[in-house]
């Protein structure tokens, strides 16, 4: 199975980084559509996408706005947005306002359902996250691999939602802070470096990639790596175009 990580940034793009996209492109679908949704045609393989979104924060949904050029790009003949009932009417009613972006992209707008079964036979789950307005985490269980998405939460090994992790081949984690910005994780809502390889080791995942980093860390090592590993061995710092074979 084949991921793609198109944007890893939080917040807004810089130099290095887009924000929050992941693309499994043999699947044709995506988790969140931030600044790097532009990018997506270059590795669509279907003529149909599904976007998963965690929330309707404007650095996980403005790429929405982006979908003209990527269906141009790559036709596709069908897209279909999946979220919350009140994160689609609030991207219907102001990000694709009339006096914002009048002439929103052809694709539909689905409350999310409790679970879905792909079409290469895996089966698509979420979960609440901790968030201001409340978020979402998604997991995919396929007969022989793994895969769960957790972004824009307080990462805390005893939250309810590592039970949902448990087993996880591949983890996808939002690590906005390196341990030294610590006080920021619970006054903004994120997560910082050890916390974050805490949660790996308590659900037991295969492999921890670091994903929505702060982009005002522009370093090469933004968020503490050998922190993270000195708990959780097996961590991989995301970024922008990272593929990942699991």
């Amino acid at each position: 199975m084949r991921l793609i990580l198109l944007g890893t940034a939080g917040y807004h793009p810089n130099d290095r980084r887009h924000t929050a996209c992941v693309l499994l492109p043999e699947c044709g679908l995506m988790f969140d559509a931030g600044t790097a949704v532009f990018r997506a045609a270059e590795y669509l393989a279907l003529p149909e996408l599904d976007i998963f979104l965690t929330h309707a924060h404007l650095d996980h949904v403005v790429g929405l706005t982006f979908m003209h050029d990527v269906a141009r790009a790559h036709p596709l003949r069908r897209v279909a947005v999946h979220a919350r009932p009140d994160n689609l009417r609030a991207i219907e009613e102001h990000l694709f306002a009339a006096g914002l972006f009048p002439t929103p992209p052809p694709f539909e707008c689905r409350p999310l359902e409790a679970e879905y079964a792909l079409s290469d036979g895996g089966r698509l789950t979420h979960f609440p996250l901790e968030h201001r307005g409340g978020s979402i985490g998604y997991r995919i269980d396929w007969a022989e691999r793994s895969m769960a998405y957790v972004t824009d939460t307080t990462a805390d090994p005893a939250a309810a939602y590592v039970e949902k992790l448990k087993g996880v081949d591949l983890l996808l984690h939002e690590c906005y802070f390196s341990d030294d910005h610590a006080d920021w994780a619970r006054k903004v809502g994120h997560s910082h470096t050890s916390k974050v390889a805490e949660v790996a080791r308590r659900a037991g995942a295969g492999v921890l990639v670091l994903v929505h980093i702060n982009p005002l860390a522009t370093a090469d090592d933004p968020i503490g790596l050998d922190a993270a590993k000195a708990i959780f061995p097996n961590t991989i710092l995301g970024e922008d175009r990272m593929e990942l074979e699991f």
